[in-house]
This record gives C-alpha cells, sequence and structure tokens, in this order.
C-alpha cells in the first residue's frame, strides 16, 4: 500500500512533544530561552531490555558504561521540552523558526527507528493529511530522497554525539537511567549550566568517566532483572529526576 501525505498546518504535531534534538541544536534551544529535557534509557550488555532484532541499531546510538558488576548500554536523548503548544508556535499555528527547525521536525511525519514503521493510525495528522500530496511510501520502501538523507543524518547524529552527551550528563549528575523498554528517566536541567558544559566541552578530548551508573525501574520484578544481571538498582525517591514509565497497567 502507497503512503502520501501533505501537512495541513493543524499544529498538532507541535502540541505536547518533546522534540528530539542534535547537539547543535539543543545549544541553539538553550541560546533561544528554551527548556531542554534529557531522557535516559539503558539495556544490559546480555540483551535484558532490547528485543535481539533491535540490537544493531540501539548500540550504535548509545554507549557503554559500567553498572555495579555489568556492562550497559545508554542512550540518551537532549529534547525540546515542550508542555503545551512548541513556544516557536504563532498565533496561526506556524513556525517561527521554520527554516533553522529541528532535524526531526523536518522529517516528519516518519520515523527515525528503523525498526518502527510508518502508521498514520497513530499519528496526531488528521485524516485529510493522507488523502492528498506527494508520495511518500510506495511499495514498502521511502521514494523521498531527500527525506531520506535526513533520516540517515538524525541516525548518525544520534552515533557522533552519545559520547558528548555523556560527558554532559556527567558535569550535570545525571547517571540514573531507566531500562529500555521499561520507562525513562527525565531531567530538567538549568540551562545556563547546560550551555556552558557545552561550550567548555567543545573542541576537547573527552576524557574517560570512571562514575557508574544505575537504573530505575518500574516495580520488584525488574529490580530482580536487573540485579541478576549483575546492574545496580537505584533505592529512594529520586531529587533530580522523574521516572517516565513505559509498562502497561
Amino acid at each position: 500500500m502507497n503512503t502520501t501525505f501533505s501537512c495541513v498546518g493543524c499544529g498538532k504535531c507541535c502540541n505536547d512533544h518533546h522534540v528530539p534534538l542534535t547537539l547543535p541544536e539543543a545549544r541553539m534551544w538553550a541560546a533561544d530561552g528554551g527548556q531542554v529535557i534529557v531522557l535516559v534509557e539503558a539495556f544490559l550488555s546480555n540483551g535484558l531490555g532490547l528485543p535481539v532484532q533491535q540490537r544493531e541499531h540501539a548500540e550504535r546510538r548509545s554507549t557503554l558504561v559500567r553498572s555495579a558488576d555489568a556492562d550497559a548500554y545508554v542512550a540518551i536523548t537532549f529534547a525540546a521540552y515542550n508542555v503545551g503548544p512548541c513556544r516557536n508556535l504563532d498565533e496561526d499555528n506556524l513556525c517561527r523558526i521554520y527554516e533553522r527547525r529541528p532535524l526531526v521536525c523536518r522529517i516528519y511525519p516518519m520515523e527515525i527507528n528503523p525498526h518502527i514503521p510508518l502508521n498514520p493510525v497513530i499519528k496526531e495528522c488528521p485524516p485529510e493529511s493522507w488523502e492528498k500530496g506527494p508520495e511518500l511510501i510506495v511499495g514498502g520502501e521511502l521514494v523521498d530522497r531527500e527525506l531520506a538523507e535526513l533520516i540517515q543524518r538524525s541516525r548518525q547524529s544520534d552515533r557522533d554525539d552519545i559520547q558528548m552527551k555523556d560527558a554532559v550528563c556527567a558535569l550535570l549528575g545525571i547517571r540514573t537511567t531507566a531500562l529500555k523498554g521499561d520507562g525513562f528517566t527525565a531531567y530538567l536541567p538549568d540551562m545556563v549550566e547546560f550551555a556552558a558544559i557545552i561550550d567548555d566541552l567543545a573542541g576537547q578530548t573527552l576524557p574517560q568517566w570512571g562514575s557508574e551508573w544505575l537504573f530505575h525501574v518500574s516495580g520488584d520484578d525488574v529490580a530482580e532483572q536487573v540485579m541478576a544481571s549483575g546492574a545496580q538498582v537505584a533505592m529512594g525517591t529520586p531529587e533530580n529526576y522523574s521516572f517516565i514509565s513505559l509498562r502497561v497497567a
């Protein structure tokens, strides 16, 4: 089945979505007065927290870390923190920074993760968005070459930025992650400190961070699996982050 798409300017995709940012975009967002949210997830080297078929993609966008006696792969996302309308929407639902909007905004409605197919049903775009416009997918293949290039740029940025993101997190005191598929740990750093750390690290050879990571999990059953893998589980109530559970009740 072929898929067409044409944006109708409803603005729904610009409301209540934390938009993933590349490292330069995160720095720009902070400079513009916006808030960046840091979302962290990880899987264990024994595969806990990750479907086998996704491992290659997940490893490429992660950094190898230690948690007690276990190796883990931590993925860190810097995202534009949007509760309600994006701060760059005007009264007509038009983007004030359209010419320099984030890469993920340019890619929408396509998915970045190669293991997640485009599904119009779960998108917030109204039905008329999918009834006309240029063809996106023909015979199961993305036919927009420019869009395909943007997707590859986004995936490459994930790989290129991860060591710097880990360094930024270390200096912010971020060392607690969620188990991939179980949730995210979410941090709202001070933007002045966030921007200063990025600027200070720019162009430097990044050190090897010796600090270990902890896992925040959704329940005792998950905690048992994590500890059985040799990793350490966080105890007590979080002080500098929130835990976003993905667990189905």
